[in-house]
C-alpha cells in the first residue's frame, strides 16, 4: 500500500482496494481551491503505480459535489498582486493537467454527484470511468456567464457529450438535472437519492472486484492511445499490452482459474 499524503482540503478513506476521496470544503460548496487541486494531484501520483488500490471514488462532503473553480479565490489572487497574462494562463493550465491525470488514472474512477456539479465540477463528472448522479443533482457550465471560457474542461466535456451538445451547453450556460445528464452521456447511472447512489456504487465496486487490477490499468491505457494514435499504431500498442498481461502473474492466474473452474485470486480478496 502506498503512503498517502497528508491533506486538508480532501478527506481520504482507504478501505480494502477502494480509496474514497472527499472534497472537504462544504461551506464553499466544495469549490476547487488551489490547495484542493494540488492535494488531489499529489494523491493521484502517490497511488498511480499501486495495483492494490483498484478503485477511486470521488465525492463531495455536505451533500454537494463541486461548485467549480473558487471564483472568490481567483478574485483575491488577481487583485492582490501584479498578475500578468502568462501567470493567469499558467494557473489555469494547472487544472488541465489535473483533468488529464484523473481522466487517465490507472485505477477505475467512480464519481458520485449529488447536490450540484457546476463548471469545473461538471468537467470532473465527465472524466469518471463510471459517473453516478442523483436525479435532483443540478448541472451547469456557468463560465461564460462570468465572462470567462470553460477553458480546461472544454475538451473533456466535448469528448463526453459530443460537439453539438457541448457548444449549446457552453454557449448558453443551460441548467439541467440528473436525468438530462444521463441523456447527454455525462452520467452512466441515475440514482433516486444519496442512499440509492451509494447502493449503485456498491454494485459497481462488486463488478470491478471481478476484474484484474493490472488488466484494468492496461485497458485504460489502450483506450486512450486508440484515440490519439493511427489505427495500426494503436493496435501495436494494444498487442504489447496484451502480451505483458498474458505473461504476468495476473494472466497466469486468470487462465489457471478459468481452466480449473474457480474464481481468480483477485476476485476472492
Amino acid at each position: 500500500m502506498s503512503q498517502l499524503p497528508d491533506t486538508t482540503a480532501l478527506i481520504l478513506e482507504h478501505e480494502g482496494s477502494v480509496l474514497k476521496i472527499w472534497f472537504n470544503r462544504p461551506d464553499a460548496r466544495n469549490a476547487l481551491s488551489a490547495e484542493m487541486v494540488e492535494e488531489l494531484d499529489r494523491v493521484l501520483d502517490s497511488i498511480a503505480d499501486d495495483r492494490s488500490i483498484r478503485t477511486i471514488v470521488l465525492r463531495g462532503k455536505g451533500g454537494f459535489f463541486c461548485a467549480g473553480g473558487d471564483i472568490k479565490g481567483f478574485k483575491s489572487d488577481m487583485q492582490g498582486s501584479e498578475t500578468d497574462h502568462v501567470e493567469v494562463a499558467r494557473g489555469n493550465r494547472t487544472f488541465g493537467d489535473l483533468m488529464i491525470k484523473l481522466n487517465e488514472q490507472p485505477q477505475v474512477v467512480i464519481i458520485l454527484v449529488e447536490g450540484a456539479a457546476i463548471g469545473g465540477g461538471l468537467g470532473l463528472a465527465c472524466v469518471g470511468d463510471v459517473t453516478i448522479v442523483t436525479k435532483d443533482a443540478r448541472f451547469r457550465l456557468s463560465e461564460t456567464s462570468l465572462g470567462i471560457p470553460p477553458a480546461q474542461i472544454a475538451p473533456f466535456v466535448t469528448e463526453r457529450v459530443g460537439l453539438t451538445q457541448a457548444r449549446r451547453l457552453m454557449l448558453t450556460g443551460a441548467r439541467f438535472k440528473g436525468d438530462e445528464a444521463l441523456q447527454y452521456g455525462i452520467a452512466h447511472m441515475l440514482a433516486n437519492d444519496a442512499q440509492d447512489m451509494e447502493a449503485l456504487c456498491q454494485e459497481v465496486l462488486e463488478q470491478i472486484s471481478l476484474c484484474a487490477p493490472g488488466a484494468n490499468a492496461v485497458t485504460k491505457g489502450i483506450v486512450f492511445e486508440s484515440t490519439r494514435r493511427p489505427r495500426a499504431e494503436a493496435l501495436d500498442f494494444a498487442s504489447r499490452g496484451f502480451a505483458s498481461c498474458m505473461l504476468s502473474e495476473e494472466g497466469t492466474e486468470g487462465v489457471s482459474a478459468f481452466v480449473e473452474k474457480r474464481k481468480p485470486s483477485w476476485a476472492t480478496e
